[in-house]
């Protein structure tokens, strides 16, 4: 539909049923600025308008659609155009609708992620969990906007930004354990033993030698499973 043309002709025969945009928005029960857009070809009605709109306006929607009066011998091949143009129309405006609603929930999965590793301490299991739960947010929001491929391809690409995603987050706790030394967020497993605390991750050991005392220093190595006399022994 031409959005242009269709909202001039709103406006020619608004004025000639010498109607004010504020009287028309009234008898619509929308603002007056939303008439303006209508006008002004910025924005069309929303479907569930058409009906009232052509009632104040005394034309038919098949006249709407067209954007100027159909005469007799042009009605039914404008109708049929018509009838396509708005199921495309309908179409493209709830894709829209999706992708701004995915858009949300990506926005609101990554905010949960970033707002979990900031705002809970290491040493606390939350922080992962919300992380996480963040991240699968953020993925569900992925598929959304990829909806219109094929679903083994939409599967392909959500399991590969998942593992990309993770893989930030994992490196992002290892980098807050070597630099400012933290225990690690993604932690399956954390022991004490003796004078040294463990924290077991997926791909890394961090031992927390002489904790609490002025001789504390950290040792990161790869999983090397040390049994619990290896751990006092290392740590001397």
């Amino acid at each position: 539909m031409n959005q242009e043309k269709i909202g001039q002709f709103i406006a020619a025969c608004r004025k000639k049923k010498k109607i004010t945009q504020k009287e028309l928005s009234e008898k619509l029960g929308v603002s007056d600025r939303t008439i303006g857009n209508w006008e002004n070809g910025r924005n069309m009605p929303d479907l569930s308008l058409f009906k009232p709109l052509c009632k104040e306006l005394d034309i038919t929607l098949n006249d709407l659609m067209s954007g100027e009066i159909v005469e007799g011998k042009e009605y039914q091949e404008k109708f049929e155009e018509n009838i396509v143009n708005t199921i495309d129309y309908s179409t493209k405006k709830i894709s829209r609708y999706n992708q701004v609603i995915s858009l949300i929930i990506i926005i609101f999965g990554l905010f949960i992620s970033i707002s979990a590793i900031m705002i809970f301490p290491s040493e606390s299991s939350w922080g992962s969990i919300y992380s996480i739960f963040g991240l699968i947010i953020f993925v569900i929001g992925i598929a959304r906007i990829a909806r219109s491929i094929r679903w083994y391809l939409r599967l392909i690409l959500v399991i590969i930004i998942f593992i990309i995603s993770l893989g930030i987050l994992l490196f992002t706790d290892y980098i807050n354990v070597k630099l400012h030394h933290e225990a690690p967020m993604f932690r399956t497993i954390t022991s004490t033993i003796g004078n040294v605390i463990y924290y077991d991750t997926p791909f890394y050991d961090v031992y927390r030698c002489n904790f609490d005392t002025e001789n504390e220093y950290w040792v990161i190595e790869k999983n090397s499973k040390k049994t619990p006399n290896e751990l006092i022994d290392y740590c001397k």
